[in-house]
């Protein structure tokens, strides 16, 4: 028996005791069915059903559709057939796909003309809307960061990037019971019981669990927003590269450290920028720590394959090559893995409008929702100052094969 099934079955007599007590205490949860009657509660009213997250929309809707250099996107379309080949979903790109090879064949570079002929026959574009009806979400960016470190501990060198523990367990909630399906939790086995894993402050303050070094780097804050971003490279002394990238999450909540800071009067709301947030790091080197604990969230990477080339972004969670400035990370429980989805934002602090064919080519776990986009700038420092300063407004629309249409 897997490990994940035998902590379902044993965390299965949790789950539905403590649905049993908040049932008989009257009271509703999030993840049981509510009660018919709660004490001292006003007649519900029928809440508006949710709208439906993805609605038809007509060409002429995509703002700036025509002007996009198509032919710039066109690579990361590309790598979207080679990471949807051989999934569930395939049969219904199939066709798309294989119609994009004859594309390249008549037209060589693929020129934007013949590019947009080929998404205006083979896809029908629907529009992201969020279940209040409204259209508008948020647009974040981010990037691959550059970090200094070392294979073994030195003087600089002294702040481990951590691999996945082996007490770390994943339970998909779904496989107890049907209604959580797409649902999981992380924890680790205490005798019979699975209880919650190694908050952050426990793992690097009290060195609780059993994550592996991977390996050491020179910068705890810049470790810190790799964390958040979820891949990069670590340069060696020797001038050689290695790059990482995400592999599992403690389980606990992600909490913003720039939030934090602004609510305790350290930074106004103007200046919590990562940017910002770097430099009170560096100012208050004493106060890192415990900032840095109030984020209870704590992510484990694996080093990435050294054959993808320096020219080549990170992996996404599609498993190809990230395209920068062409990709986005999206909910995947709202929009496909491998969608084309044309983004209608502006540009980092700015109203200089970016609209852009992108590929939902990444996840991410504050990436929450369905008008909702994480932008990829690309590496290194100056993608980083683009991506530190994003956070605009934005409309999404995604275009689907026939065969992908929504329900």
């Amino acid at each position: 028996m897997k490990k994940y099934q035998l902590a379902a079955i044993l965390l299965l007599p949790l789950l539905l005791s403590a649905c049993a007590q908040l049932r008989d205490a009257g009271c509703p949860s999030a993840t049981c069915a509510p009660c018919p009657k709660c004490p001292g509660a006003e007649p519900a009213v029928p809440a508006p059903p949710p709208a439906k997250p993805l609605q038809p929309a007509r060409w002429e809707d995509l703002p700036g559709w025509t002007e996009d250099d198509l032919a710039a996107a066109w690579p990361a379309f590309q790598q979207s057939c080679r990471g949807l080949a051989g999934k569930p979903q395939w049969p219904a790109w199939r066709q798309a796909c294989e119609a994009a090879k004859a594309v390249d064949a008549k037209s060589g570079a693929a020129s934007t003309a013949s590019i947009r002929r080929f998404f205006e026959t083979q896809f029908q574009p629907y529009v992201a809307v969020n279940p209040d009806g409204n259209r508008d979400g948020l647009v974040t960016g981010y990037y691959e960061p550059l970090l200094a470190g070392a294979r073994a501990r030195g003087e600089k060198a002294r702040f481990p990037l951590h691999g996945v523990p082996k007490d770390l367990l994943t339970i998909e909630l779904g496989d107890v019971i049907p209604e959580l399906k797409g649902k999981r939790v992380r924890g680790r086995l205490v005798g019979n019981k699975v209880v919650p894993y190694y908050s952050r402050a426990d793992i690097v303050d009290h060195a609780k669990g059993t994550p592996p070094v991977l390996l050491w780097v020179d910068d705890p804050i810049e470790l810190f927003f790799l964390q958040i971003q979820g891949s990069g490279r670590v340069k060696l002394p020797s001038g050689d590269m290695v790059r990482v990238g995400y592999a599992d999450q403690n389980g606990h909540p992600y909490q913003s450290i720039g939030r934090v800071l602004i609510e305790r009067g350290e930074l106004l709301a103007s200046e919590a920028s990562m940017q910002g947030i770097q430099a009170w790091a560096r100012a208050n080197p004493a106060k890192l720590d415990e900032l840095l604990n109030s984020n209870p969230s704590y992510v484990f990477f694996r080093e990435l394959s050294p054959r993808l080339s320096p020219e080549e972004g990170p992996l996404g969670a599609l498993g190809v090559p990230l395209l920068a400035e062409r990709t986005i990370a999206i909910d995947p429980r709202a929009i496909p893995l491998g969608a084309p989805v044309f983004l209608a934002t502006t540009r980092p602090n700015s109203e200089v409008p970016l609209r852009r064919l992108m590929m939902a080519q990444d996840t991410g776990g504050a990436i929450k929702g369905v008008v909702r986009a994480d932008f990829f700038w690309g590496f290194g420092a100056e993608a980083g100052a683009q991506a530190g300063r994003m956070k605009q407004a934005g409309q999404m629309w995604v275009l689907l094969p026939p065969g992908a249409a929504p329900k």
